[in-house]
């Protein structure tokens, strides 16, 4: 099992670690094969590496235009006359990666994709679910549901939906290579981007998601969105089959409301109520899994430490260390081409 965890200070720290790590990963796989795509992930855990992420490109370190992206997720239901409104809604997650990495590049990445979700009108999406039962189900066990799609729906809207909204992004991935690396946050209860608590972890590599009323309520309480019925009650996201496929997947964590999700996700054995513990499964099946946590988001991995470790886990707490000890710590073969990231 390839599953790492390291230790740092606070969300800087965390930030300056994880960005190191990756492009580590972006400055070996570019000189081994010329290319790299790279997975990202919206919310606030990965702004911080994403500023040191633009200043290395912007310095010539990361060669931006050998790379090609794929996000996570991306909302259903913005307001919007059209798809291109709803795209560039400030709340899309098309616009926070403007706001937070591709706008602060210098140098493009060749390619960028968000998941197709601002192409679903989401008042035809529910009156086409509605009037054709027959057509879907839900999968989940708590509020938050993906919705199944049939290949074989009756209805042209939901087929249409199926297959050029959530295959299509699948096969995209597919053709480009698969994902090198793929940066994730975690939410509140575990889980990744929309793949919410419940729902199984097999057959849903791209979700249709009716969004748990918690989801919609922190949209709203976090400023997001004045009020529940303007936030989109439905997503598009990778599911954890999917996230998981990445060569090496770099899960970031801040703060203390994600210390007993993560804790349990390595503790414990993998469990769809909670998402992220896919990673064991992952890492069993060869990938690299690496959790860069800062002291609060740790203290439940450093309670069990024993525990986790016992699993065949590493735990590397390097809270105390310097910046300046960092690539010696984490044990990097740089290419000297690469540069810091400081």
């Amino acid at each position: 099992m390839s599953l790492k965890v390291i230790v740092t200070r606070d969300f800087d720290h965390m930030s300056e670690v994880a960005a190191e790590v990756v492009q580590d990963r972006i400055c070996r796989e570019i000189a081994a094969k010329g290319k790299f795509v790279l997975g990202l992930a919206t919310g606030n855990s990965p702004t911080g590496l994403y500023k040191f992420l633009a200043k290395a490109v912007n310095r010539g370190h990361v060669t931006a235009e050998r790379i090609t992206s794929f996000n996570l997720d991306e909302y259903v239901g913005l307001p919007g006359e059209n798809a291109q409104a709803r795209a560039l809604h400030r709340e899309s997650y098309s616009f926070f990666m403007i706001e937070e990495l591709v706008g602060l590049m210098r140098t493009k990445f060749s390619e960028t994709n968000v998941p197709w979700g601002c192409l679903i009108d989401q008042e035809k999406l529910v009156a086409e679910l509605q009037a054709n039962l027959g057509d879907w189900k839900e999968q989940g066990a708590y509020k938050g549901k993906a919705i199944v799609i049939s290949r074989q729906a009756k209805s042209e809207y939901l087929r249409w939906v199926r297959s050029e909204i959530l295959d299509a992004y699948d096969a995209k991935i597919k053709r480009s290579g698969g994902i090198d690396l793929h940066i994730i946050g975690v939410g509140g209860r575990g889980h990744v981007a929309f793949h919410e608590s419940g729902i199984p972890f097999t057959g849903n590599r791209m979700l249709l998601v009716k969004l748990d009323d918690n989801t919609v309520a922190n949209a709203v309480t976090d400023g997001h969105f004045a009020k529940a019925e303007d936030s989109p009650q439905y997503a598009i996201s990778m599911g954890t089959e999917l996230v998981y496929e990445a060569r090496c997947v770099v899960l970031l964590a801040s703060g203390k409301r994600k210390a007993e999700p993560v804790a349990t996700s390595l503790a414990e054995d993998p469990t769809d109520a909670v998402p992220i513990s896919y990673g064991q499964v992952g890492a069993k099946q060869g990938r690299d899994v690496i959790y860069v946590l800062d002291r609060e988001a740790a203290a439940g991995v450093l309670s069990q430490r024993a525990v986790i470790e016992k699993r065949g886990i590493t735990v590397e707490d390097i809270s105390d260390r310097s910046a300046a000890q960092r690539v010696e710590d984490l044990k990097f073969t740089r290419d000297p081409k690469c540069g810091m990231m400081g």
